[in-house]
């Protein structure tokens, strides 16, 4: 009998046509669906109400949380955060959990972690943020870091993801590898080819997930 294939919702081309040559159609269909949580969020739906998956992993290229995850490294979500959904006060940010509209936070499917952490030893688990501006300050990177004292990177879409996987009542994952650290915007120092070449490593545990 066949199974259903895997789906893998990228953010933008680039990304998946860095998987695509490496995965088995059959096996692991690869979308890219826009940036940002909105695009993310009916992107996935969209391709879900069109097909069977038996997971959606949400994967592509993230910053990373200066001394928690190295460039050209691979982070695997143990949460999904919706790190700038709340409300502003005096006292600081509230998250919508605070607010009482429901969770910012969604936990990664605990057999694809368990599998994605077996097929890549080197991959570091923690929370992964999704942001719709994406950090570029010192202050924004402290505060964050306070915050989030699990959190290994940010990226714009995994929360997007996760929702539209969630609403359809199929198994989510978040995939990344780093091409820069969190802090002030530099483009100069982000190493984009390593990122890249990290994602082409980790494709293949993407594979054989169950």
């Amino acid at each position: 009998m066949t199974r259903n294939p895997v789906l893998v919702v990228t953010a933008v081309t680039a990304e998946a046509d860095a998987l695509r040559p490496i995965l088995d159609p059959g096996l692991v269909v690869v979308e890219a669906v826009g940036v940002g949580p909105t695009a993310a969020a009916a992107g996935t739906a969209r391709l879900l109400a069109r097909r069977d998956y038996r997971a959606v992993i949400s994967v592509g290229i993230a910053g990373g949380f200066p001394g928690r995850a190295d460039v050209g490294g691979t982070v695997l979500a143990t949460r999904t955060i919706a790190a700038d959904l709340g409300a502003e006060s005096p006292d600081g940010f509230l998250p919508i959990e605070e607010l009482g509209f429901g969770s910012s936070v969604l936990e990664t499917d605990a057999t694809l972690l368990k599998h994605l952490q077996v097929a890549l030893p080197h991959a570091i688990p923690g929370d992964v943020l999704t942001l719709s501006t994406v950090t570029g300050t010192a202050a924004t990177t402290n505060r964050l870091a306070t915050r989030f004292p699990q959190a290994v990177a940010e990226a714009m879409e995994g929360y997007g993801v996760a929702i539209a996987a969630t609403g359809a009542d199929v198994p989510f994952a978040e995939l990344r590898t780093i091409s820069n650290l969190i802090g002030p915007r530099d483009r100069s120092a982000w190493r984009m080819a390593d990122a890249f070449a990290a994602l082409r490593a980790a494709a293949p545990a993407l594979q054989s997930l169950p």
